[in-house]
C-alpha cells in the first residue's frame, strides 16, 4: 500500500490541475498526505472535487514563458518613409476617409508589392498607407459619381494630400487617368482571405476605432528641442509626451499629443493641429 500511495502521489503531482499542483509545492501538505494515507486523502479530494464543480469544466494551464506567441504579420509592422513612421491599422472595420486619389501604372507593372504579390496594372487593386493588406475598399469618385471596389495589396501613396494610390485598371474605371488625381471617398468593405490567388471569405475583427490615438508633431535628434516643444504645447494640451525611439546608432525624440480614444475624433484633432502650424502632423495608435 505504501508503494502504491507513493506512485499515486507522484502521478497526482504531475497532473495539470492548477490548484492541486500549486498546493503540492508545500512540503507540509505532502507530509500531511503521507500521514493520513491514501484512503483519507481520496475522500477529502473527492469532496473538494465535487464542491468546486471541477469535474464539469476543463481549466487550461497558464501560458509558460516559453509558449510561442503569434507574431504580427510583416505587413502589420510599423515602417518609416521619408522620416515619417506609419502604423498599420489592426483591422479595417468601419474605416471611411475622404481625400485625393492618384494612380500608378507601367513603371511598376510586374514588380513585387508590399504584400509580396506582383503588381498588375490592369488588375483592380490599390495601395494604402495603413489599411491591412487584402482589405476590400469601395472608392467613389466624388467628381463624377463613378465607383469601384479595389483590394489593398501595396503601401502608399506617400504624399501628404493623397489617401490612396489606385492601379491603372481601377483608375480607368473611375475615369481619372487623364487628370491623374480625383477627390474620392473610400469605405472599407472588409478584409478577405486569399488562398492561391482566390478570395475565399471575409475576416471578422473587433472595432479598431476605439483605442489610444496620438498625433505626432515633431521628431528630434536633440532631446532638448523635443522637451522644449513639449513644454510649449503643455500650455494648451494636457497630455503631451516625448517618445524615445532608438534607430540604429541614433535616438529620435518624438513629440506626440494625446488626441482621443475614438478614431474619427482623433483625425479631427490631427486636422486642427495641421491648421495651427504643424503641416506634417500625423496620427499614431498605441
Amino acid at each position: 500500500m505504501k508503494y502504491l500511495w507513493q506512485s499515486m502521489s507522484a502521478a497526482l503531482r504531475d497532473r495539470n490541475n492548477l490548484e492541486f499542483a500549486h498546493t503540492c509545492r508545500y512540503h507540509g501538505f505532502l507530509k500531511f498526505l503521507n500521514k493520513i494515507g491514501f484512503i483519507v486523502f481520496f475522500l477529502v479530494f473527492s469532496l473538494f472535487f465535487n464542491l468546486t464543480g471541477c469535474g464539469h469544466r476543463h481549466i487550461p494551464p497558464p501560458l509558460s514563458p516559453t509558449t510561442p506567441v503569434r507574431e504580427l504579420l510583416a505587413t502589420q509592422h510599423p515602417y518609416e518613409i521619408n522620416g515619417h513612421i506609419y502604423y498599420p491599422l489592426p483591422c479595417a472595420e468601419g474605416f471611411v476617409e475622404e481625400g485625393y486619389a492618384s494612380w500608378y501604372g507601367g513603371e511598376f507593372h510586374g514588380r513585387p508589392t508590399a504584400s509580396g504579390e506582383l503588381y498588375n496594372m490592369h488588375a483592380i487593386t490599390a495601395a494604402h498607407r495603413t489599411l491591412p493588406m487584402n482589405t476590400c475598399v469601395k472608392v467613389v469618385n466624388l467628381e463624377n459619381g463613378r465607383e469601384v471596389a479595389v483590394r489593398i495589396i501595396d503601401r502608399g501613396p506617400f504624399v501628404k494630400n493623397r489617401i490612396i494610390d489606385l492601379s491603372y485598371g481601377a483608375g480607368k474605371k473611375l475615369d481619372m487617368i487623364g487628370p491623374g488625381t480625383a477627390k474620392v471617398r473610400i469605405e472599407a468593405l472588409g478584409e478577405v482571405h486569399v488562398k492561391s490567388g482566390v478570395l475565399v471569405g471575409f475576416k471578422s475583427h473587433p472595432d479598431f476605432r476605439i483605442g489610444e490615438f496620438y498625433v505626432q508633431i515633431g521628431a528630434f535628434l536633440e532631446p532638448d528641442n523635443a522637451y522644449a516643444l513639449r513644454r510649449k504645447m503643455t500650455r494648451y494640451y494636457k497630455d503631451v509626451v516625448v517618445f524615445r525611439q532608438p534607430r540604429g546608432d541614433q535616438i529620435f525624440y518624438r513629440v506626440q499629443i494625446f488626441a482621443a480614444t475614438e478614431y474619427n475624433a482623433a483625425k479631427n484633432f490631427e486636422t486642427r493641429l495641421e491648421s495651427l502650424g504643424f503641416p506634417d502632423a500625423f496620427l499614431v495608435s498605441r
